[in-house]
C-alpha cells in the first residue's frame, strides 16, 4: 500500500492502522516526515505572503508612517509617548519603546513586524518568534538602517524562504518523533485496558499512524488561520482515542488459545 493510500485510511479506519504494524520500520518513518511536511505547509506559505506582499507595505510604512526610533543599549527609542499600530490589510507593524504591548497581543495580529521595547517580534501564520535587542550588543540601528534592511531582505527572499522551510521542516520532523514515540508509550499502558499484546515497536509504527486525524484537522485550521482553543489537549485526547480503538482492532491472544 502506498503513502498517499495509508494517508487516506489512517483518517478514519483504526483497523487498517493496526495493520501497519508490520510493516517497515523505513516506511513508517518516510510516513512521519510526509505528516511533518504536510502540517507546515500553511506556515510556509504564510511565510512567502509575509515576504513577497509585506516588503513594500514596510518599506512604505517605515518611510511615511513610522517615527524616527534607535535601537541602542538593548533597548528602543522613539520619536513618541505612545504604541503606534499601522494596519495595511493583512500586514501590521508595530512601534512600541513605551514596553505596553506583549507578545500575546502581536499574536493576536495574523501577519506583523513589531519593534518592542526589549526585544523584535515577527508574527506569520499563527507562529511568533521573537528576537532580543541583547543579541546585537554593541550594534546601534536606526529607522535608515531597517529601511536597509528590509531591501537587502527584499533581494534575498529567493534564499531566505527555502532556508527558513527547511529549519521548519527539520525542527518539526523532531517535535513529530518525540510526540510519536511519547504516545508509543502511553500505547505500552493502552494494550492493558484494551486486552492485548503488543510490543513497542509494533505500537510506534501504530502511533505514527494515530496522529493522522489530527494532523490534517489542525494544519486545516492552521491554513484557514483559525486559533483553535485548548488545541493541545485535543490532539492528545484525539491521538490516545484513535490508538486505543486501533489497538481494540487487534487479535485478543486470549481468544485465540480459548478457540
Amino acid at each position: 500500500m502506498n503513502i498517499f493510500k495509508q494517508f487516506y485510511k489512517s483518517t478514519y479506519s483504526p483497523k487498517d492502522i493496526a495493520s501497519f504494524r508490520f510493516q517497515g520500520i523505513g516506511k513508517t518513518i518516510l510516513y512521519v516526515f510526509f505528516l511533518t511536511f504536510l502540517s507546515i505547509l500553511p506556515s510556509i506559505y504564510y511565510l512567502n505572503t509575509m515576504l513577497n506582499e509585506g516588503i513594500d507595505s514596510t518599506k512604505s510604512i517605515i518611510n511615511d508612517d513610522i517615527p524616527s526610533f534607535t535601537i541602542e543599549n538593548g533597548t528602543l527609542s522613539a520619536e513618541t509617548d505612545v504604541p503606534i499600530t499601522i494596519d495595511k490589510g493583512d500586514f501590521s507593524i508595530i512601534v512600541d519603546p513605551t514596553g505596553v504591548i506583549t507578545n500575546e497581543d502581536v499574536e493576536d495580529k495574523d501577519n506583523a513586524i513589531a519593534l518592542l521595547k526589549n526585544e523584535i517580534t515577527v508574527a506569520a501564520g499563527g507562529r511568533i518568534d521573537s528576537y532580543s535587542y541583547s543579541m546585537m550588543e554593541g550594534l546601534t540601528l536606526t529607522k535608515e538602517d531597517f529601511i536597509d534592511i528590509v531591501d537587502t531582505v527584499d533581494g534575498m527572499k529567493g534564499i531566505i524562504i527555502p532556508v527558513i522551510s527547511i529549519f521548519m521542516f527539520l525542527v518539526s520532523s523532531a517535535v513529530s518523533f518525540i510526540e510519536v514515540s511519547i504516545l508509543a508509550w502511553i500505547g505500552l499502558l493502552l494494550k492493558n485496558f484494551a486486552g492485548r499484546s503488543i510490543n513497542y515497536r509494533h505500537l510506534w509504527r501504530m502511533a505514527a499512524y494515530s496522529v493522522t486525524l489530527p494532523t490534517v484537522f489542525f494544519t486545516i485550521m492552521s491554513a484557514l488561520n483559525t486559533p483553535v482553543p485548548n488545541s493541545f489537549y485535543i490532539n492528545w485526547f484525539v491521538e490516545i482515542i484513535i490508538l486505543f480503538l486501533a489497538l481494540k482492532e487487534l487479535p485478543n491472544e486470549k481468544t485465540n488459545v480459548e478457540s
